[in-house]
């Protein structure tokens, strides 16, 4: 039996079973369970919002999100998290979803580090993004019990070093391919024109956050 906090459950499912299989097979134990962590933040994030969401989309979502930075799915010049995201859509394709859904969570995945435009779009899609933003940024932390934090993190460990091993894995998914790191042009701008503006920093944020570990 999957772990239940509050009516948040992994879905009891044959889709959501295999989901579980093919990212297991295939992801580290870090990111299996960095995955599992996010579905159950972003489901409970959705709860307290009182959205309404399809469970398996938001399992689909969350559990796929970091594909792209393993190893069998990482592309040579494709953005990670399009990797992730066109291999959710193979998956559900090959399960007969219909195409909506399978939009939705492409979408989901692909802009899941693309913070201020998911939150405005349908639920699945703002709650993969809450999810990895607690998990890994520590955002929204003060809005989760500690009861709820401490059932998470005992079903689905964080280790010891979560902090750095995240950003290690981060590096090994996309050192090779740095030019996919292209894309917030404000923050180019803001550089080019004001010699006093500091853009924040990813993993500084990470090594801040209210996670201790």
């Amino acid at each position: 039996m999957s772990l239940n906090i509050h009516g948040v459950a992994v879905p009891d499912s044959q889709l959501a079973r295999e989901i579980t299989e093919v990212v297991r097979d295939t992801a580290s134990a870090l990111l299996f369970h960095h995955s599992s962590r996010v579905y159950y933040f972003g489901a409970l994030a959705g709860k307290r919002r009182g959205l309404k969401f399809d469970p398996e989309l938001l399992y689909c979502g969350c559990m796929f999100h970091d594909m792209g930075l393993t190893p069998r799915h990482s592309s040579a010049n494709e953005r990670f998290e399009v990797d992730g995201a066109n291999v959710a859509r193979d998956f559900l394709k090959s399960r007969g979803i219909n195409q909506q859904d399978i939009d939705t969570v492409w979408t989901a995945i692909a802009l899941h580090t693309t913070p201020g435009i998911p939150q405005h779009m349908h639920p699945v899609i703002a709650l993969v993004t809450a999810g990895v933003e607690m998990d890994v940024l520590g955002m929204a932390y003060d809005q989760y019990s500690d009861a709820e934090r401490d059932a998470v993190v005992r079903a689905y460990p964080r280790g010891n070093q979560f902090k750095e091993d995240i950003i290690q894995t981060f590096y090994d998914g996309i050192k090779h391919k740095p030019d996919t790191t292209f894309g917030n042009v404000k923050a180019d701008v803001l550089a080019d024109k004001d010699s006093h503006f500091h853009p924040g920093n990813f993993c500084s944020v990470i090594r801040g956050s209210a996670w201790t570990a």
